[in-house]
């Protein structure tokens, strides 16, 4: 493997000198800017692993040049560290804020700054592994299998691809949606263009329309993901968690064709197949005025349904054939197979989960199985152990422990419970908020005070 490359930003010759001497000694490429300009140069010509970035320089400052880079959708996104003898707590969120990976004082310890380097590195080589995975594991053929279902799906985003209509993907947590969404951009007229997804309801209500339309502040333009996508498609993942201003103004794009930054003057037009998805009652959300009607007919002019997989289990043995062979080629694991039995059995689960519950499945399995051939009693055994998080719940039984004070059991039961939503809902706090009934603010409070991080990668898997 070829060694990593760090670009070191700093206005004192000396510091550039020293920290420029210490990574080569490990290894590293290293090449040097005194100023933010010679840094924007080098950024852009020659793109580095990693960056450490001074923040006080004499042109621009290293807090701006940050956010330069992660605001510029074309700009290589690789890891920042921040750097600085006269850093406040302050100066440290802000950076954290924008997207730098740590901040670091000087004078440096070059352990720290070492052990900083290899794991912001590491960080990036697994998001890059987990890309590639995703990519490997999406079907090129856009859906797997040949049950009437199925084909008849098939047939339909077929149809709905060669119009410019917004659609509408509906159907149960891990049904496929995203891959249908992807199926119809491929098939569209703008295929060859972007596909840019929001995952709205992992994003706070706060952020959501800045990081939709895009914002103009002081000079400083943050492009949005309604430019992202432009001449490609936008999904919208969970449209209804909206809130009912950003619904007013993506109404207003929709209906215009063209939208505003927000505190922009300019309009901007709007050039993008919008495909919204949604696994509510978006009904009921209409009845509670938590949707605006005009909206919901807007954007479910056309209406794909996505059936659960309990709803065509025919398709099952293609499934696990064709996620067998991704898995073992993408992992470098041997190939392996389930025997029929193995597939009956499978076919006979309810996966409430649905098709991401089984590809899940299909993971731990050659992960934590030997045989060439694997049979109905090693899947039936790894099914027991973790295959639903409930199964992990029900064996704590931690609000059956009538021991211990009823604060520590009903937290203890609290925690269980949430944690067990996270994973059904992979990380998704609008839809954890819709399930347990609580005020999104008061749900936030609730896991922090249990000591859980919702955006823990765990609950994603």
């Amino acid at each position: 493997m070829s060694p990593f490359s760090v670009l070191v930003v700093d206005d004192e010759p000396d510091i550039r000198q020293v920290i420029s001497d210490i990574l080569s000694d490990e290894g590293y490429n290293v090449s040097t800017a005194g100023n933010a300009t010679t840094a924007r140069a080098r950024y852009r010509e020659d793109p580095p692993d990693l960056v450490l970035l001074d923040i006080w320089m004499p042109d621009t400052d290293g807090i701006a040049l940050l956010r330069e880079w992660r605001e510029d959708p074309h700009a290589p996104q690789v890891p920042v560290i921040m750097i600085s003898g006269h850093g406040t707590v302050e100066t440290a969120v802000e950076a954290i804020r924008i997207g730098a990976y740590d901040f670091l004082e000087k004078p440096l310890s070059t352990a720290k700054l070492l052990i900083t380097i290899s794991r912001a590195l590491e960080k990036m080589q697994l998001q890059t592994e987990n890309l590639h995975l995703k990519t490997r594991l999406e079907p090129a053929s856009g859906l797997i299998g040949h049950s009437e279902s199925t084909v008849q799906l098939r047939e339909l985003i077929n149809r709905v691809a060669i119009t410019d209509q917004t659609v509408m993907i509906r159907g149960e947590p891990g049904s496929g949606k995203g891959v249908v969404a992807r199926a119809l951009h491929r098939a569209s007229g703008v295929g060859s263009g972007p596909f840019v997804e929001v995952n709205l309801g992992a994003m706070p209500a706060e952020s959501i329309a800045l990081t939709l339309f895009g914002s103009e502040s002081d000079g400083t333009v943050r492009v949005g993901h309604l430019e992202q996508a432009s001449g490609g498609t936008l999904v919208l993942d969970e449209v209804g968690d909206l809130d009912l201003d950003t619904q007013a103004q993506l109404l207003s794009a929709l209906e215009g064709g063209r939208f505003f930054r927000v505190g922009g003057t300019s309009p901007l037009e709007l050039q993008i197949r919008v495909v919204a998805t949604s696994n509510q009652d978006l009904e009921q959300k209409m009845n509670d005025k938590l949707l605006r009607e005009d909206l919901y007919y807007r954007i479910s002019a056309v209406s794909v349904p996505v059936p659960s997989l309990r709803a065509h289990r025919e398709d099952i043995p293609d499934l696990v054939s064709y996620y067998v062979q991704q898995i073992t080629e993408s992992q470098h694991l041997p190939f392996r197979q389930f025997s029929i039995s193995s597939i009956n059995y499978l076919r006979n689960r309810p996966w409430p989960g649905n098709v991401r519950e089984l590809i899940n499945f299909i993971h731990r399995v050659l992960l934590t199985t030997t045989s060439e051939v694997i049979e109905a009693e090693e899947t039936r055994e790894v099914m027991g152990q973790s295959a639903n998080p409930l199964d992990e719940v029900e064996k704590k039984n931690a609000w059956k422990d009538f021991g211990q004070p009823l604060r520590s059991a009903r937290e203890r039961f609290e925690r269980d419970y949430l944690e067990f939503h996270l994973h059904q809902t992979r990380g998704n706090i609008s839809e954890l908020a819709r399930r347990a009934e609580l005020e999104r603010t008061h749900l936030y409070r609730k896991l922090k005070g249990l000591g859980i991080n919702p955006k823990n990668e765990k609950y994603r898997q």
